[in-house]
């Protein structure tokens, strides 16, 4: 099965979903159980979930030291995150880790603690990313933040 292939039969896969968990740091993710949805996780024969989204939302991370190693224990292939839900949390900046998910397309960071708009910048290198939320977050005070009638992502480099 080639890499589309792949992508293809997965993206409609249920996310593994530890939303409403009270998690405070990323490693937490190992011991808990994720919430079921009306549509069982397919996992594995490792037991690893075979899915594209992972929803973190409506928890307490302030950062995601460890991201990679953590989805990695959680998932046969983190590489194809496609999806990350880590809206209303306590996160200050948009740490690193998530630029290294080339096939992410949706990303929502709204309801956060994040402080500077220069912080989105960092996502521009996301070739795929369609979808980011950041409403809510301080940064939505600052001088550029909207501009009326624009509704730009940063300049992606050819």
């Amino acid at each position: 099965m080639n890499q589309q292939d792949y992508m293809n039969t997965w993206v409609q896969e249920p996310p593994l979903d530890y939303s409403f968990r009270s998690i405070q740091i990323i490693q937490d993710l190992v011991n808990e159980e994720p919430r079921t949805g009306l549509r069982p996780l397919k996992r594995s024969k490792s037991g690893k979930s075979l899915t594209q989204s992972l929803w973190l939302n409506n928890n307490v991370l302030n950062d995601l030291r460890d991201f990679n190693q953590v989805a990695s224990k959680l998932l046969k292939h983190p590489e194809n995150l496609a999806w990350i839900d880590l809206s209303f949390n306590d996160l200050t900046s948009i740490d690193p880790v998530l630029t290294t998910f080339f096939n992410l397309s949706v990303l929502y960071l709204h309801g956060n603690s994040i402080q500077r708009l220069g912080e989105v910048n960092k996502l521009a290198v996301l070739p795929r990313l369609r979808s980011l939320t950041l409403h809510g977050n301080p940064m939505e005070e600052e001088k550029g933040y909207r501009v009326p009638g624009s509704v730009e992502m940063p300049h992606r480099p050819p």
